[in-house]
């Protein structure tokens, strides 16, 4: 069995960063992301990445760390509003922004790890989406042409993974990291816990390790994005 399992972050990703690649992450808003990873990343250096992610993280987490570094040159993502250096960077035009709807992005990716090349969908039709895009009538209906996309790299984070690579992830995690693994070249995923091949249940696996690349079990903050508390009553 190829070795998968490496000692940490900087090691898994050894050999196969570069200056100007696309990378896929995982991840919603900072629910399943692969902080480790990025960390990594930013600590690597590569610049001019391109990277496409449901949104763009946090100030000071998460992707945010890699805008403020300055090693973003392009952001492909349904939401970012998170994010007021990602926000000075775009309105200033140091950063190039590539609006894609959550669905779009999600089966753009799915598309891309399945091998096809474009698909045809709703959504968008008619909006600043669909601007310079194919238009085809089904049924009497416009469908725009979307583009599958491959990465170079994709960067997931799961709740637990078998020393193959099998992964099963928890809840909120499962929406983009699953997508978001199948359709990069190199797969390098993070998990809380690395168990014995045979222990996971092939029922629960999520994603096979089939796609999996490299595997690291990392220490993971868990940040809450927006907490929200309701004042106790007083009796």
């Amino acid at each position: 069995m190829v070795k998968k399992v490496y000692g940490s972050a900087a090691e898994a990703l050894e050999g196969v960063l570069f200056d100007g690649m696309f990378i896929a992450a995982g991840g919603f808003g900072l629910c399943g992301i692969p902080e480790n990873l990025i960390a990594a990343i930013r600590d690597a250096g590569p610049k001019d990445l391109t990277i496409a992610s449901n949104n763009a993280g946090v100030d000071g987490f998460g992707l945010g760390l890699l805008l403020e570094s300055r090693q973003v040159k392009k952001m492909i993502a349904s939401y970012v509003g998170e994010n007021a250096e990602f926000m000075r960077q775009y309105l200033s035009g140091e950063l190039e922004l590539e609006f894609n709807p959550q669905g779009t992005l999600a089966e753009r990716m799915r598309a891309g790890g399945a091998g096809i090349p474009g698909f045809y969908t709703k959504t968008g039709v008619g909006t600043v989406i669909a601007e310079g895009k194919e238009v085809k009538e089904f049924d009497g209906q416009d469908y725009i042409l979307e583009r599958g996309m491959v990465a170079d790299l994709s960067i997931v984070k799961a709740w637990k993974a078998d020393e193959s690579g099998n992964l099963v992830f928890r809840k909120t995690s499962r929406n983009f990291n699953p997508p978001a693994a199948t359709c990069g070249k190199i797969c390098v995923a993070e998990v809380e816990e690395i168990v014995p091949c045979g222990t996971l249940n092939p029922d629960e696996i999520h994603l096979p390790g089939i796609y999996v690349h490299r595997l690291i079990q990392g220490e993971h903050e868990k940040r809450i994005e927006q907490r929200t508390v309701r004042q106790r009553e007083e009796a």
